[in-house]
């Protein structure tokens, strides 16, 4: 937010929940009207990467619920899309997801990092917040690569990369993100569609089969 010669934010945390059905991905904050039209065409992107990546030999059964936890005044923009779809690969393939590392970018239908505003006021709010928490040499921030060069940090987070109490991470797709979120490769297709097994993608698509397969019985 920005008022006058002041501009301020605070991090915000991401739920997802994944489970059988077809309504898709509902969006909570749509859905109770405090989402602005910038965030919600975010999220309406995220079935197009999921529809294009695991359902080409499948119908897409799923029902996804995301949400914004207490924040209560709106919400717009898309640099969270990125943020939302890494959620939505952990809830489905149950690899838990790094919570000492933030996450900021916007994210297209094929899953490619695009850029955000705000890149250096966001690493340092998060910084900032780690800092008074106690550095652990864990915490870190995830941006679009492209923002690299708009990068103007402070010689204090300098230095903390440096000495490897604080990182940065560019990416370019969610492939590197979910690598480095979650610490398990994400997994190409091979030319049969099929992924290598006990990879992230591996085991969406072997929870969406599961899902097409229960809709398919009832």
């Amino acid at each position: 937010m920005s008022i006058g010669d002041y501009t301020f934010g605070k991090p915000a945390k991401i739920t997802v929940n994944t489970y059988t059905g077809k309504q898709g991905i509902i969006n909570i904050e749509r859905e109770v009207e405090i989402s602005g039209p910038s965030h919600s065409k975010g999220v309406l992107i995220l079935s197009g990467y999921l529809g294009e990546m695991f359902a080409q030999d499948i119908p897409l059964c799923l029902t996804a619920s995301i949400c914004f936890e207490q924040l209560y005044n709106g919400v717009d923009g898309d640099s969270a899309s990125s943020t939302e779809l890494y959620g939505l690969l952990s809830s489905l393939s149950e690899i838990p997801i790094n919570q000492a590392i933030a996450v900021t970018g916007s994210v297209n239908q094929k899953g490619q990092i695009q850029p955000i505003g705000g890149v250096n006021e966001k690493i340092e709010g998060y910084f900032q917040i780690c800092k008074m928490r106690g550095l652990t040499g864990e915490q870190g921030v995830m941006i679009p690569i492209q923002n690299v060069e708009n990068l103007q940090l402070s010689d204090e987070i300098i230095e903390a990369v440096k000495e490897k109490k604080f990182h940065v991470y560019s990416v370019s797709t969610i492939e590197e993100g979910i690598e480095i979120l979650t610490g398990v490769p994400a997994g190409k297709k091979d030319k049969n569609g099929n992924f290598p097994a006990g990879t992230v993608n591996y085991l969406v698509h072997e929870k969406l089969k599961k899902y097409a397969k229960i809709s398919e019985n009832k």
